[in-house]
């Protein structure tokens, strides 16, 4: 897109480049050390988002309680001879159960 006012060419969003120009010209150490830490300052800031990710996601894990943590069974409830007699009249004991059968 060129600019009709100025007519110059519309840089915008344009990269400019960090290095010479021309392929013959060798690197000078401050454009070689710039680069290095260009690179290094992206890959910081990306780990940085990805520990914050991680370390969100083990919060949320811990708050489920699904962090691996030992889980304790339920221990079954004992009923007295009376209450299980009770149940057992009323229909809502099995006392085939245990062998896999239902009613």
């Amino acid at each position: 897109m060129v600019d009709e006012q100025t007519n110059t060419p519309d840089t915008q969003g344009t990269a400019t480049p960090a290095t010479p120009a021309t392929p013959d010209e060798p690197l000078s150490l401050y454009q070689k050390t710039e680069a290095i830490v260009t690179r290094q300052e992206a890959a910081n800031k990306k780990t940085e988002e990805l520990i914050a990710r991680q370390e969100t996601l083990h919060a949320n894990d811990r708050l489920a309680g699904t962090s691996g943590g030992r889980v304790e069974p339920t221990p079954p409830v004992v009923l007295s001879d009376e209450d299980y007699s009770n149940k057992l009249m009323k229909g809502e004991a099995n006392p085939m159960k245990d062998d896999g059968i239902s009613l």
